[in-house]
């Protein structure tokens, strides 16, 4: 994922939740719709969670120091990590306490069309932002690949956080639009309320999908499989090494991949032949996986047959 793409997709998202956060909060004003205060909360939540993925973005772009010599890239990750934080609990638990509270103490909405028109613009608005998220999103997923993967497997944060604010803002839009319309239709408010409860509990759910994926990129993950199968395959497939030994991958950022291999040459060769051949490995390695920026190869001799790659 290019950065300038993720930024696009936050861009939007952020302009949208914006324009639906004022929308809302107006409606709820009018209304006193617990759902669209539900709602608002959660899209000020949104917004404030774009512009901590934006800063994420700008901080890991630093060079690398020497407290960290191999830069800030990570960063991405960490504040993707407090976005699903802030999504529990400032989206969540907040929409859980809102609707218990109007189970408890329900009260007669007023203005009721106001609300309604608010979240039929705000479903446009959302699938403009959903949109767009999407159409960056395809620009690295790969050929095939399930949304549901790519979520998962992806290395840069941005995008699959935004798809699933996205998604869950549209479901959650459609919650509040069953509890305030059920609310309109029978003139009992505790469907608004429910609509409030079944936003919170989504959100919750969202959140902890996204702590779980973003939790696995803070603690490392190595290259994927199609990357790793390359890189392999870039480091045998030539004259210069007569086996690998053994090889690990490291994702220090989003855009950039630790390589660290060791590898068997020749034993009749010299140093000149052999510092020859890691620049040539190294070579393959960048053209097949660009991403893979930091390479280490160590040599070693020969000695023993060939013998299966250990997983």
């Amino acid at each position: 994922m290019s950065a300038s793409g993720g930024n696009r997709a936050i861009i939007a998202a952020f302009a949208a939740n914006l324009g639906i956060a004022l929308a809302k909060f107006t409606a709820w004003i009018f209304s006193g719709s617990a759902s669209m205060l539900a709602e608002g909360i959660h899209s000020v939540a949104d917004s404030g969670n774009q512009l901590l993925l934006l800063l994420g973005g700008k901080r890991a772009r630093r060079a690398a120091d020497r407290e960290h010599p191999f830069g800030h890239g990570r960063e991405r990750y960490v504040y993707a990590f407090v976005v699903a934080i802030i999504l529990f609990s400032v989206g969540g638990l907040f929409s859980i306490y809102e609707g218990v509270e109007k189970l408890t103490n329900p009260h007669e909405l007023e203005n009721v069309w106001i609300p309604i028109l608010v979240l039929l613009i705000a479903i446009g608005l959302e699938s403009f932002s959903l949109r767009t998220a999407v159409r960056e999103s395809n620009h690295s997923r790969e050929k095939g690949q399930s949304w549901v993967s790519f979520v998962r497997r992806a290395k840069a944060p941005e995008l699959p956080v935004v798809l699933l604010e996205d998604v869950a803002a549209l479901i959650g839009l459609v919650f509040a639009m069953l509890g305030v319309g059920l609310t309109v239709i029978t003139g009992n408010s505790v469907f608004d309320a429910i609509g409030t409860l079944m936003i919170g509990t989504l959100l919750i759910v969202v959140a902890i999908v996204l702590g779980i994926e973003t939790k696995s990129l803070l603690v490392g993950e190595g290259a994927t499989e199609g990357d790793y199968d390359r890189i392999v395959a870039a480091i045998i497939d030539g004259p210069e090494v007569s086996r690998l030994i053994h090889i690990k991958t490291l994702y220090l950022g989003p855009d950039e991949l630790l390589v660290a291999a060791k590898i068997a040459v020749a034993d009749d060769r010299g140093l000149p032949e052999v510092a020859a051949a890691i620049d040539a490995v190294e070579s393959r390695i960048r053209s097949a996986v660009p991403v893979a920026r930091v390479i280490y190869l160590e040599p070693d001799l020969d000695r023993t047959p060939a013998s299966r790659l250990p997983d």
